[in-house]
């Protein structure tokens, strides 16, 4: 088949539609629907690119089923829920975000959402010191002790940051339950994919870490400052 052949036959479909109502809007629908599709290759952001394929979805919906063109329709009936969702969850975490930003929130808790619970019995070994940091912790209940330096971290707080995001990626202390404690946790693959998502989520978790390694500054040279005056 010819371009000649292809672009005959795609001028009697658009030929066609325009002879009925019902064709003209389907015709503008799958328009809507390529625009939108072809917008989005300009974006470099997920959640308006999200919002783009449900536009182009919901475009192309209208064109098969108006037209009729039931593998099309079939293929965007499918997609358009689930661009639906991601767009939402992805909106959802943002405003998390964003409130966690203005309020000055340096506990983590907005991670919550995206974590795996476990429940561990005092005594057990989390991590130990030199340990591959593969994951995010947050402590929902109980008591978290870092052996080495003996501090007792409390419900609330995100640990094991530091070493998360460090070159060698191991850990530098060691946890350990001082009672039964409930743990969430969250691997690195689900915060990239977060991170490639929304932005202003990397933009939090590096402004989370900054604030623990400022932390640890000031806690070092209060430290040194008791031992020299000591």
């Amino acid at each position: 088949m010819t371009l000649a052949d292809i672009l005959a036959i795609a001028m009697s479909h658009v030929n066609q539609a325009l002879s009925t109502p019902t064709g003209i809007v389907a015709l503008a629908a799958a328009v809507v629907g390529a625009a939108l599709s072809v917008i989005g290759t300009f974006l470099k952001t997920m959640i308006p690119l999200r919002w783009l394929a449900v536009g182009t979805n919901a475009g192309f919906v209208v064109y098969g089923a108006l037209f009729p063109n039931l593998p099309m329709l079939i293929l965007h009936a499918t997609l358009l829920p689930i661009n639906i969702f991601r767009a939402m969850e992805m909106t959802k975490l943002t405003r998390r975000v964003t409130r966690a930003a203005k309020s000055g929130d340096m506990s983590g808790i907005w991670l919550k959402p995206y974590m795996k619970k476990r429940q561990l019995k005092a005594g057990t070994i989390l991590f130990r010191k030199g340990d591959t940091a593969d994951h995010l912790y947050l402590l929902a209940d109980g008591l978290i002790e870092f052996v080495e330096i003996g501090t007792q971290l409390k419900p609330g707080r995100i640990f094991g940051e530091i070493a998360f995001f460090a070159p060698d990626r191991r850990r530098t202390l060691t946890a350990r339950c001082v009672e039964n404690c409930t743990v969430l946790s969250i691997v690195e693959s689900t915060v990239k994919q977060l991170y490639y998502q929304s932005p202003e989520f990397g933009f939090e978790v590096v402004a989370l870490v900054a604030g623990r390694l400022t932390a640890d500054i000031d806690r070092l040279r209060k430290q040194l400052e008791v031992s020299v005056g000591g």
